[in-house]
């Protein structure tokens, strides 16, 4: 199983100078990816601390393209009915190309109502809409340099254009489907390149969603083998022995056991993920402690073989 690393992206320590921080020490110690999330708005008077201060996901990326050099750079998850499938399409080939092929590209549909509202994004039918918007993207990543496309479908027409540059990799960034549903999970085996999990996934369970992604992709005759199954591993590092612990909850040593836990389940990819911590990123937390944190957590779960 390889291991990534989330950067700072939710709260008060989410700033450049971290993120560029955690994204060097990351590479140096030989983690295979580095990771964000998307958050564009919270509903007023919200309580839910868990995305504050969140950066655009996409440029933060291209920021730290610049300071690594072989690190994969995955965002998890951008929504879908936030984007026209054109401006997204371009977004992720110059992002591809900026970190020299580097590029993850999670795909989500969304859930918060304030945000559809924001964005006037409708919020039914919208998987139908995912399926299309896949679509149209790869369509619109495929041909040669100035070679006419076009896409017809139901939601999304665009009529024969040129878009150039196509991404570096080809036919384009690896797509990671999220979504916990049977319908999402299904969709993922049948169209995505590997699927990945959300901060609530039950981790106990995680090789059940695994075996309906595999089931949905042998059905439409893929290979399973050649999915990847990504764990956002929300890790809380704590006190060694606690009653009831959840994984990813406890001392470093019991954290690596549930690593091996999620690998047995088909997990085959898992980054430590500290912004779901709230001794990390809520409003008591300052921003050089929970650098400091992040620090010791990534010598703490370093691949092993590592650069050291």
């Amino acid at each position: 199983m390889e291991i990534g690393f989330a950067v700072p992206v939710s709260g008060a320590w989410s700033t450049p100078a971290n993120q560029v921080t955690v994204a060097r020490r990351a590479e140096e110690l030989g983690y295979r990816s580095l990771w964000t999330l998307q958050r564009l708005l919270n509903p007023a008077g919200s309580d839910d601390l868990n995305y504050r201060n969140v950066p655009d996901p996409l440029i933060t990326l291209a920021y730290l393209a610049g300071h690594t050099t072989r690190a994969r750079l995955g965002v998890a998850i951008v929504n879908m009915p936030f984007y026209a499938p054109p401006v997204l399409a371009k977004l992720a080939a110059t992002l591809d190309h900026v970190s020299g092929g580097r590029l993850d590209l999670g795909l989500g549909n969304g859930w918060m109502p304030e945000e559809f509202a924001a964005t006037g994004a409708p919020m039914e039918r919208r998987g139908a809409r995912a399926e299309e918007f896949i679509g149209a993207l790869r369509t619109l990543w495929s041909g040669g340099p100035g070679e006419p496309v076009r896409f017809h479908g139901e939601f999304y027409d665009i009529p024969p254009v040129t878009m150039d540059p196509r991404p570096l990799q080809s036919p384009g960034p690896p797509i990671l489907l999220g979504g916990a549903a049977a319908p999402a999970l299904r969709r993922a085996g049948r169209l995505a390149d590997g699927w990945v999990s959300s901060s609530r996934t039950d981790l106990t369970a995680i090789g059940r969603s695994i075996g309906v992604v595999r089931e949905a992709a042998e059905r439409a005759g893929r290979d399973p083998g050649a999915l990847r199954f990504v764990c956002r591993g929300a890790v809380r590092v704590r006190p060694a022995g606690q009653a009831g612990r959840k994984p990813l909850t406890g001392s470093p040593e019991e954290i690596r056991e549930d690593f091996s836990a999620l690998a047995e389940q088909g997990v085959t990819e898992l980054f430590v993920d500290l912004n779901f911590d709230p001794e990390v990123t809520g409003p008591e937390a300052g921003p050089r402690a929970s650098l400091g944190r992040a620090l010791e957590a990534l010598d703490a779960f370093a691949p092993a073989g590592g650069a050291g």
